[in-house]
């Protein structure tokens, strides 16, 4: 697109002009996201770089959505009308090492955020198996990672800044907001605009991460409890066409006063002998450091480098979430479905979530296990499957995770969500005439 073309489409949606052609230019007509699945429903995308331009795009647009590193699989984040990046908001505002608090502008992504922290002294409690995400789209998400004591990384927010629907920067927080807050922190961009984030932080930490391969499924249903709760963080990847799990990957966090002896097996499971992907028949290079070797946590919690290309490029995810107590019965049925999820499958994750208190968290009230598909991008295919995948797990009332593609109905979502008719409360409140409402959330009765 040429510069003139963009400036003409900002004024559809400006009163004023408020990005220079260098700020505003778009080098392409229509944005995809990161896998390459879908293609966004406008080409109006703005790139403001501080929060008083935010402000004023959001004052100025009537229909708007907010866009972060563009790793969602279905349309939450898509806009027909216009879509702004928090790309350009991407600093450290502040450290306060008293109250054990970082606050970050909300398109910083975790991989540029956490190796700053570390230097400091500090660490965060978790982080997901991508570092290339960034704060905001994630916690408005409920973006994860793993360990049965380890909330998703929305729990560890303190406070947020939101521009709402008439431009006004509202500041919310745990310690005074309360239960508003708890509605406000997975917004699924409904809210408004995250131009700040606080989070909590903890002092920094040493994880050694072991992998081991061929775990018996039947080791699972003995001592499923056991198994979850070995590691600080812990997976478990299968392709569901064995009677065992194909790797364990297991991350401890490292004791100096109790040396670490080397991992032979876990649990009938031999140990690795090499670095290894996900999916085994892929290269690990652009997977971060195992074989027992010791690292700073921002380099092992996540399963892939900040440097590379995650995964395996091109592919589709889906995700449910259930009651950790029904963990092993989902599993087993989810592993009954082996033949007709394998063609199209590329590997699944099983990981834990503590529960939390987030209004549309998939892990409120319960601790939970969530298994997520790694799909190859054969849509039909997959769109088939998932309402198969969705009905063996209904017994369990399974949640799905708002940034994977998923088939379930509007009416089972809000089964499922006991504070949903608040959030759209609270949502109405800051956004009165639906400014953030997109397609997406108008499907789901989410708005």
């Amino acid at each position: 697109m040429q510069r003139k073309t963009f400036i003409k489409l900002s004024s559809a949606c400006l009163a004023t002009p408020l990005l220079s052609p260098a700020q505003s230019f778009l080098p392409q007509d229509k944005l995809q996201n990161w896998a390459g699945n879908l293609t966004y429903s406008t080409d109006r995308v703005f790139y403001p770089k501080t929060v008083d331009e935010v402000q004023r795009l959001v004052k100025n647009c009537d229909k708007m959505r907010a866009l972060g590193t563009r790793h969602c699989f279905n349309t939450i984040a898509d806009s027909r009308y216009n879509l702004v990046s928090s790309s350009g908001l991407n600093k450290i505002i502040s450290l306060d090492p008293e109250k054990r608090t970082v606050t970050v502008e909300g398109g910083i992504k975790y991989g540029e955020l956490s190796p700053w922290l570390d230097k400091k002294g500090f660490a965060l409690h978790n982080l997901a198996s991508l570092p290339h995400i960034s704060v905001a789209g994630s916690i408005t998400t409920a973006t994860h990672g793993s360990g049965v004591k380890n909330g998703n990384l929305s729990t560890a927010v303190r406070a947020l800044e939101i521009i709402t629907a008439d431009g006004s920067l509202v500041s919310l927080s745990k310690e005074k907001d309360g239960e508003n807050f708890n509605g406000a922190v997975v917004g699924l961009g409904r809210l408004g605009f995250i131009t700040s984030v606080t989070l909590a932080i903890q002092p920094t930490y040493q994880i050694r991460q072991w992998v081991f391969v061929k775990m018996p499924l039947s080791t699972l249903k003995g001592n499923f409890q056991k198994i979850l709760s070995s590691a600080y963080s812990l997976s478990l990847f299968t392709d569901w066409q064995s009677e065992y799990f194909n790797e364990v990957w297991l991350k401890e966090v490292v004791d100096p006063s109790h040396p670490s002896e080397p991992m032979q097996e876990f649990e009938g499971a031999p140990a690795a002998t090499r670095d290894l992907h996900p999916i085994i028949d892929l290269s690990a290079e652009n997977c971060t450091p195992q074989m027992g070797v010791p690292g700073p946590w921002y380099e092992r919690l996540p399963h892939f480098k900040m440097g590379f290309t995650p995964s395996s490029g091109k592919e589709l995810q889906s995700e449910y979430f259930i009651p950790r107590e029904h963990a092993v019965e989902a599993i087993v049925a989810i592993q009954a479905m082996g033949k007709q999820i394998g063609p199209h499958l590329f590997i699944s994750e099983i990981r834990t979530i503590a529960a939390d208190d987030l209004w549309m968290s998939p892990c409120r009230h319960q601790d939970s296990l969530a298994i997520h598909f790694t799909w190859k991008q054969q849509w039909e295919e997959v769109n088939q499957l998932l309402p198969q995948i969705e009905k063996a797990l209904a017994p369990f009332k399974a949640r799905p995770h708002w940034g994977k593609v998923f088939t379930m109905p509007a009416e089972t979502l809000d089964s499922r969500y006991d504070k949903l008719d608040d959030f759209k409360k609270l949502a109405a409140y800051y956004d009165p005439k639906g400014k953030f409402v997109n397609q997406f959330l108008e499907k789901e009765a989410l708005a």
